[in-house]
């Protein structure tokens, strides 16, 4: 069947706008706490409810996608999504904010459902090709979105942002309608059955072991998208949003560079990829929070590169591994990565008020960390598995990295 670039560049538009719901607010945090009166500890959590609303969506909404005609669910919660921003531009208190947050959190698992369906409908062997480009749309939204945002902030106040998104958003769903085909279901699947697959799937190695890398890849990248506006504003830099904002486009610049990943998973190099960038994460933190703008931007370069190489590499495997059902996998598997940037997003502000932006960089390196020791343990146990299926009785010793 295969996809047209057309109807790619249609999936990866949804994601990048539906996306950028959740994160057009990292760049004026500091505007949007002195608005409505939140201390510097605590915006941390206007990031977060985005996020939370998020992770509820992945649980119930997600798994929808393998049951009823997912060009009408995208549609449906691309509209949904442009409520909750319509309701966060008319806030005048922090709780009707953060209920509009959490509101286009929720159906911006819009995302996941159009990365099932372009998965789907995408030939084997074009599949992680597919994956690079429409994942490719969900960093155009996150990092996107923050130079978007810091120049409509800089023009007509943070709330002209997402009176911008929510126009996008219902623009969006009837293109949606218009050009995507009808995706009809008959097998019989229950609401139930699609649920009760979704939590089997963290019984898997293959599953819990790359939502786990997720868990604390989206852990670290979050540290530093929703931190980096506070050090950024303050002294000796003093920048502006909109200044503040063209930071993303070095992210934007390094993630864009690692659409080849999936190019890269269809030739079975996923492990590689995986290693190598995980590792790359890790050094990148050593530039971030050193007090120069230049190495603060490569290492933002290079930390994006990094997430988007590994993301790529994850939602390839777990699609190939689950053909039949893309939705409920990608929607089991960013529980985890939700988790993680609401973890990001919390922890780093917290970490900036006590211990300044040494402190949140120390924080975003420790969740590389943890991510790598993940991947590298995976990959011991599968050696063994691979070694023990292949010489049973043999007393060849275990690979050096499993010892």
């Amino acid at each position: 069947m295969g996809l047209t670039t057309g109807r790619r560049t249609v999936f990866a538009a949804v994601c990048a706008v539906a996306v950028a719901s959740i994160y057009a607010a990292q760049p004026v945090l500091a505007e949007i706490g002195g608005d409505l009166g939140v201390p510097d500890a605590g915006v941390g959590w206007i990031v977060a409810a985005g996020q939370l609303g998020y992770l509820a969506g992945l649980a119930v909404l997600v798994p929808l996608g393998d049951l009823v005609d997912r060009r009408k669910l995208i549609a449906g919660h691309l509209l949904l999504t442009a409520a909750g921003t319509a309701l966060a531009a008319a806030a005048t208190q922090t709780w009707l904010l953060l209920t509009g947050l959490v509101l286009a959190g929720l159906f911006a698992v819009v995302v996941q459902t159009t990365v099932a369906y372009a998965a789907a409908l995408s030939t084997s062997d074009e599949r992680g090709r597919t994956l690079g480009v429409v994942t490719s749309g969900v960093v155009v939204g996150i990092l996107g979105a923050r130079v978007a945002a810091g120049a409509l902030a800089e023009l007509w106040g943070w709330r002209s942002v997402y009176v911008a998104l929510a126009v996008l958003l219902v623009a969006l769903a009837g293109l949606v309608l218009k050009t995507m085909p009808p995706d009809p279901r008959r097998d019989g699947t229950t609401y139930r059955q699609v649920l009760t697959s979704l939590g089997g799937q963290f019984r898997e190695p293959l599953f819990l072991s790359r939502g786990l890398i997720a868990f604390f890849l989206f852990a670290s990248f979050g540290s530093l998208w929703s931190g980096l506006s506070l050090p950024l504003a303050a002294d000796p830099w003093n920048l502006s949003t909109a200044q503040i904002g063209l930071f993303g486009l070095v992210g934007l610049a390094g993630a864009l560079g690692a659409a080849r990943a999936g190019r890269w998973a269809d030739r079975g190099h996923t492990s590689l990829v995986t290693g190598g960038a995980l590792v790359l994460l890790a050094v990148s933190w050593l530039a971030v929070g050193q007090p120069s703008l230049w190495l603060l931007g490569l290492g933002v370069l290079v930390l994006d590169f990094a997430v988007q190489a590994v993301h790529v590499s994850n939602q390839h495997l777990l699609t190939a591994a689950h053909p039949d059902r893309t939705s409920s996998v990608i929607g089991g598997y960013m529980i985890f990565y939700s988790l993680g940037s609401a973890l990001g997003a919390a922890a780093t502000t917290t970490a900036f008020a006590a211990a300044g932006w040494t402190g949140s960089s120390t924080l975003g390196a420790a969740f590389a960390g943890c991510a790598f020791a993940v991947w590298f343990t995976a990959e011991c146990r599968a050696r063994r598995r691979s070694a023990g299926s292949v010489l049973p009785s043999s007393g060849e010793r275990n690979p050096a990295c499993c010892r």
